[in-house]
């Protein structure tokens, strides 16, 4: 057994650099998309929920209220843009590269740009039915910003089994 799988917490990779989080407050790798959410630029209270998946590199851009993005009509949006280039600054652009499984041209470093481009996917309504699980994720990752900072338990992760215990 590995020494991470022997306790109770997983190693949390620093980001390959500092993230504003004002245009693109969570982005994650997860569930074979690269997917996340992004501010909105017209409008303080709409979010659009953006994804791309690793592979086919189908996209998916919607509001938080389902509704589709207009820009992401034969092509990716810039709240996609915005995602992939977060994505890049958050993991770096070779971790963004193996997992979306993207042939990037060029042979020497890769940028949000290039990885951009090379993205050709056509649009996903598969990625649209993932947008809520996202959204609530981000969701509950503000609630924890609410929370006053404390080294006690949180109570809904009581469910964890203490080392040893017998199920």
């Amino acid at each position: 057994m590995s020494t991470w799988e022997q306790r109770s917490t997983v190693r949390v990779l620093a980001p390959a650099r500092p993230r504003k989080l004002a245009k693109v407050p969570f982005v994650e790798l997860a569930d074979g998309r690269l997917q996340g959410v992004v501010s909105s630029g017209s409008d303080i209270e709409r979010v659009y929920v953006s994804s791309v998946a690793a592979g086919d590199h189908a996209y998916a851009c919607s509001t938080n209220n389902n509704r589709p993005c207009g820009g992401a009509r034969g092509g990716m949006c810039k709240h996609l843009a915005a995602l992939v280039e977060e994505a890049v600054v958050q993991y770096g652009a070779e971790r963004v590269v193996r997992y979306l499984r993207v042939d990037v041209d060029g042979g020497g470093t890769v940028d949000a740009r290039m990885l951009t481009a090379a993205l050709k996917g056509p649009a996903s309504s598969e990625g649209r039915a993932a947008a809520a699980p996202v959204f609530s994720r981000f969701l509950r990752h503000l609630s924890y910003l609410e929370l006053p900072a404390t080294t006690a338990p949180l109570p809904e992760m009581q469910w964890f089994a203490p080392s040893g215990a017998v199920l």
